[in-house]
């Protein structure tokens, strides 16, 4: 416990990785690399994939019983906030196959043994800070312009959304909001869960790295942010359970995008991050 560290590296210094600039194509091989690593090995990668849909199903269940469907749609386009941790597991499995080690689902758990799990949780509770905050917008917009929470019958409500000026309100105001939110989620988050998982430079670092690699790279980011998006919108649409196949592939293309943003850790560094040996 000594050596807890969180914003820097264990020696409290700021190393950043070296960050490459990269192209469309770039982002077209790790999503081709992410299914080719799905296709290997599906089984785990379903177990844990189904995970999501479960949760998502659950969360409707509970909107829809305490009246709260307007909550419904923030609280699914709010995945894409914390998915980035959500994941994190995936990465694991993807980094020790790249290390030549056995990799099943029960390794998504090895995460707890990381030496950067202090950064790891303190970034993510600054994703689900947002992600909290991106509710509180919509029901504050819901209720602004329609009503408290609970108050509308479902049914009027869905026929309001789509009929009524004030329902038009809500969706562009909604969507340029959580558009916010989620540019901000994905600056901070798009490569610095698995570079935390494969370099232990903490959280300042990672963040860092992670918007000098958005800002570095507007074209194959923006082309990567919409394939993600495109992804789970899929998943959505198909009831959450093609959430069990989406998550897997995106987060194995997450691992293999890193890799091509990033540069790698010394040899010897990596070896001591897959093994859990430190010095």
């Amino acid at each position: 416990m000594s050596n807890v560290h969180v914003f820097a590296a264990p020696n409290h210094s700021l190393a950043y990785p070296t960050v490459h600039r990269i192209g469309v194509h770039d982002v077209r091989d790790a999503l081709r690399e992410g299914f080719d690593d799905f296709l290997n090995n599906p089984s785990h990668l379903v177990f844990l994939g189904f995970i999501y849909p479960t949760v998502g199903l659950c969360l409707a269940f509970w909107t829809s019983n305490l009246n709260l469907l307007p909550l419904l749609y923030p609280l699914i386009s709010g995945f894409a906030l914390i998915g980035p941790f959500a994941a994190i597991g995936i990465y694991e499995i993807s980094r020790r196959r790249e290390a030549g080690l056995d990799a099943s689902w029960r390794h998504a758990l090895a995460v707890i043994r990381s030496p950067s799990l202090p950064a790891i949780a303190a970034l993510s509770v600054a994703l689900t800070v947002i992600f909290l905050l991106w509710l509180m917008t919509a029901s504050s917009l819901y209720q602004w312009l329609f009503a408290p929470l609970g108050a509308v019958a479902p049914q009027r409500f869905i026929a309001d959304v789509f009929t009524t000026n004030r329902g038009r309100d809500l969706m562009l105001l909604g969507n340029a909001s959580g558009f916010v939110f989620a540019a901000t989620a994905f600056c901070i988050s798009a490569v610095s869960f698995p570079l935390l998982l494969d370099q232990d430079v903490g959280a300042g670092a990672a963040v860092f790295t992670s918007v000098h690699a958005v800002l570095d790279n507007p074209l194959p980011m923006l082309a990567w942010a919409l394939i993600v998006d495109a992804g789970l919108a899929i998943g959505f649409a198909t009831l959450l359970v093609g959430l069990a196949v989406v998550v897997p592939v995106l987060g194995h293309a997450t691992w293999h995008l890193y890799r091509k943003v990033v540069a790698s850790p010394p040899a010897e560094a990596r070896y001591l991050w897959v093994t859990g040996v430190q010095d």
